[in-house]
């Protein structure tokens, strides 16, 4: 009889983790998926997952793609890891700018554990295949931050170099060669719990796409600002990415056993061009250091993300808010969804509940996810989510994705404190999801109230402010390596 409490007793413990599967694609906007609202662009496989799982329509990452990965990684605010944007802060030229910005961080830093290094602490076999872009060089690099495997590859979608050097037969798409090693790991490791992270370049441009899959959009109404069968084909190419690794999961037996979560980094390449899409400001202008680096240079993008104002590189919600679907069987209600504001920051902690892994050294940001994706109507015991960007992001003469700016999403409310002027914005998004009627001036009590809490948050993590502009002031990269700050390898990823 004793022996047997003992074994009941140990049950529990003996249940198996279940396995972690984290897909992002790069640059998908918020309603680039049909299960998001797109009428043009064809993605069944992601679907079916929303089908069969719950859809996050408030999910925010960043305004473009290494800070997301850096907050995703680490499960911290910029603020805390010194990792704002893609670049050194001269990438756009602020000279004649009122700021001086913050130094940008390009590597995470090494005295960060990841979610990786804690779930590998946990008995997961861990793989991570695709855009690493927080340090691809030496002890920045994912097989040195907590993947058993890791090869990283971003720039190219055909003719694509991999780190480490690896052969690559033929010419092979990249999503595809990337899928490869994702189905490949799975069937390796399904007796035991894994964690495999597969972060697409696709749809980041350059625009390129299989020609089969371009073929079948060209001849196809266009939808609004849907409308470029070179980048439907590159989301049908994720799209069969996704349901390849669904397929392998059901093959092998582990898809129940599988919480599977696809997002996008950052909103999409698009809605420049409507009068709010850019912020211009005669008499302050600047260039782009390189033409056409940016996109908005011309007033267009390669999608549109309506109803959201503007697009990538922006802090309107066309630049941070981004698709997120979870399927989690047996947790997770079939074709269910919630809007409660979440954020990159909370996948980490996310994961460590799943997995029942270790904290990490650093502070954590976030709240886990897990009680939500169980009940749409949980509460996740906060008040807000935070941004905060000290620096540019040029578009363009005269155009800029955004300027210096921090911003608080608290319930209904979102408000934005420009940093040059302190200028505020404040919005329902509720009743308006576009960002059209700026209520700072009818709602200055509800504006003061929200912009106190945005202060002591930038107080309580030590945010850095940029400092007025001095013209000789030369622009510098931050490094430290000794603390884990150093320089990784510019790479594309705007």
């Amino acid at each position: 009889m004793r022996l047997l409490l003992l074994l009941l007793a140990a049950l529990p413990l003996c249940a198996r983790q279940p396995n972690i599967v984290l897909i992002m694609a790069d640059d998908l906007g918020w309603t680039d998926l049909g299960c998001f609202g797109s009428k043009y662009y064809e993605t069944p496989a992601i679907d079916r997952l929303a089908t069969s799982g719950m859809r996050l329509t408030n999910h925010h990452h960043c305004q473009n793609c290494t800070p997301t990965r850096a907050a995703l990684l680490s499960g911290q605010y910029g603020a805390r890891t010194g990792v704002y944007t893609v670049g050194g802060v001269d990438r756009f030229d602020w000279s004649k700018r009122l700021l001086r910005p913050v130094d940008n961080v390009t590597s995470l830093p090494l005295d960060r554990d990841t979610f990786a290094d804690q779930l590998k602490k946990a008995g997961y076999a861990t793989g991570m295949f695709g855009k690493w872009h927080i340090g691809d060089n030496g002890a920045f690099h994912p097989s040195k931050r907590g993947f058993d495997e890791a090869l990283v590859s971003m720039g190219a979608h055909f003719d694509f170099k991999v780190s480490p050097p690896t052969d690559v037969a033929g010419r092979p798409y990249l999503a595809d060669w990337l899928t490869d090693r994702a189905v490949d790991f799975i069937g390796r490791h399904k007796d035991r719990p894994f964690l495999l992270y597969l972060p697409h370049f696709g749809v980041h441009s350059p625009f390129h796409a299989k020609k089969d899959l371009v073929a079948r959009f060209k001849d196809k109404p266009v939808v609004g600002g849907h409308n470029s069968a070179t980048y439907a084909a590159m989301i049908a190419s994720v799209d069969e990415s996704v349901g390849r690794v669904m397929a392998k999961l059901q093959e092998v037996g582990v898809a129940d056993d599988t919480v599977v979560v696809f997002m996008s980094d950052n909103g999409g390449v698009g809605g420049y061009g409507r009068p709010d899409g850019l912020i211009r400001e005669p008499g302050r202008e600047a260039k782009a250091t390189k033409k056409g680096e940016a996109p908005g240079e011309d007033g267009k993008g390669v999608t549109d993300n309506a109803p959201l104002r503007s697009g990538k590189g922006s802090l309107y919600e066309g630049g941070t808010r981004v698709p997120f679907i979870v399927r989690w069987p047996g947790r997770t209600l079939p074709g269910s969804s919630a809007d409660v504001p979440t954020a990159h920051v909370d996948l980490y902690p996310t994961l460590l509940e799943l997995a029942g892994a270790p904290k990490p050294r650093q502070t954590l940001d976030g709240v886990s996810l897990a009680g939500l994706f169980k009940s749409p109507d949980a509460s996740l015991g906060r008040e807000a989510i935070f941004q905060h960007f000290p620096g540019y992001l040029g578009a363009g003469t005269g155009l800029w994705r955004t300027t210096p700016v921090s911003l608080i999403h608290a319930g209904d409310w979102k408000l934005m404190e420009y940093l040059e002027d302190g200028r505020l914005e404040l919005y329902n998004l509720k009743e308006d999801l576009g960002e059209t009627k700026n209520l700072a001036g009818s709602m200055p009590d509800k504006a003061k109230e929200l912009r106190e809490k945005l202060v002591a948050w930038r107080k309580q993590v030590n945010a850095p402010m940029p400092r007025p502009n001095d013209a000789s002031a030369a622009p510098a990269e931050a490094a430290g390596a000794k603390k884990g700050k150093g320089k990784g390898k510019k790479k594309s990823g705007a």
